[in-house]
């Protein structure tokens, strides 16, 4: 196969915010021996995106943004024995809002089963896996839970109210729409709270969880969440921050767990799935709750690759619900 020497994709040359994104041709990456060439087809849109953008992550510039894609493979280095060309594969790497990926045949790498498509897989991969992991290692959801929820009609929110209901949890989360409130009771919410017509929400949390507050609250907002998701916590509650929508939280002091011996954690997707036996067992399970529709992957619209900056601002003006996709 004849592969082109340039291609379409998204460069952030600088520092800023979506004025700088920039749609333009670079040239298609020459594999090394581990690597594999990845022909993308869709890609997801992550919050983690403007954090690199904003430098509030440290990175290079100028770079090739996007974190998460699905595609086929199209060339493999000659040390690569674990996949090969027509291989359909998703995958976490730097750089895959272009047409064409680079990236080690070892990485955040799977096989795509035949019965998921190659917009699911993007739609779900990096979510998908986060959710997952959250649930079973950064707090263990178990029957009879209550867990608290914010923006539970997002695309992290809706997965981990679907996965936190199924295991037989009580699912509270907060939502800013009507329309948003009945995507999460869809989705497995027992109690869904408009935080615009209630502002003072915590006291509603608390009611709905005996009383006593909840195990767990899993936020991804951060900044102006975070003192009303530990207020909701019950005594022995586990505080998991996982996201900087709003902004990343302030210092805090740990006198504020010993009040009621709380746990707080900020957990990352990339520490769960470091050794490959754990990338191989997520990502397995990932597929099972896709592939049998356990885990419903709402898309909420998908754009052009050359229209990542209306997309950027859909999914970080908190527009959307589910994820939001570009198309290469």
């Amino acid at each position: 196969m004849s592969l082109p020497t340039t291609q379409k994709a998204i460069v952030i040359p600088e520092k800023g915010g979506r004025e700088v994104i920039n749609f333009t041709d670079i040239p298609v990456p020459e594999i090394k021996a581990g690597e594999i060439l990845v022909k993308n087809e869709y890609a997801g849109l992550n919050f983690i995106d403007s954090y690199f953008r904003s430098a509030l992550y440290p990175i290079d510039f100028p770079h090739t943004a996007g974190r998460e894609a699905a595609g086929t493979i199209v060339a493999v280095g000659n040390e690569v024995t674990n996949f090969a060309v027509g291989d359909r594969v998703a995958y976490l790497a730097a750089g895959c809002f272009a047409e064409y990926t680079a990236t080690s045949a070892k990485g955040s790498i799977s096989k795509i089963p035949d019965d998921v498509s190659f917009k699911t897989a993007a739609a779900s991969f990096l979510q998908g896996l986060t959710a997952l992991t959250f649930v079973k290692e950064a707090y263990e959801v178990k029957k009879g839970d209550y867990v608290f929820i914010q923006a539970a009609a997002g695309g992290m929110g809706l997965l981990l109210t679907q996965l936190c209901s199924g295991f037989g949890a009580h699912v509270i989360g907060t939502v800013s729409t009507p329309e948003k409130a009945e995507l999460a009771k869809k989705a497995g919410a027992e109690t869904v709270i408009n935080y615009q017509e209630n502002p003072d929400y915590v006291s509603k949390v608390i009611e709905a969880s005996e009383g006593k507050g909840v195990h767990v609250a899993f936020d991804g907002v951060g900044k102006s969440t975070f003192d009303a998701s530990v207020a909701s916590l019950r005594r022995k509650g586990s505080m998991v921050v996982f996201g900087n929508a709003s902004g990343p939280v302030p210092p805090v002091s740990l006198l504020i767990l010993t009040a009621k011996n709380l746990k707080l954690s900020r957990p990352t997707l990339f520490n769960y799935i470091t050794e490959p036996e754990e990338l191989e067992y997520y990502t397995k399970l990932l597929w099972k709750e896709v592939s049998t529709g356990t885990l419903n992957i709402a898309i909420f619209k998908e754009y052009p690759l050359a229209e990542y900056a209306t997309a950027a601002e859909t999914l970080e003006t908190r527009k959307s619900t589910g994820k939001v996709i570009l198309k290469i």
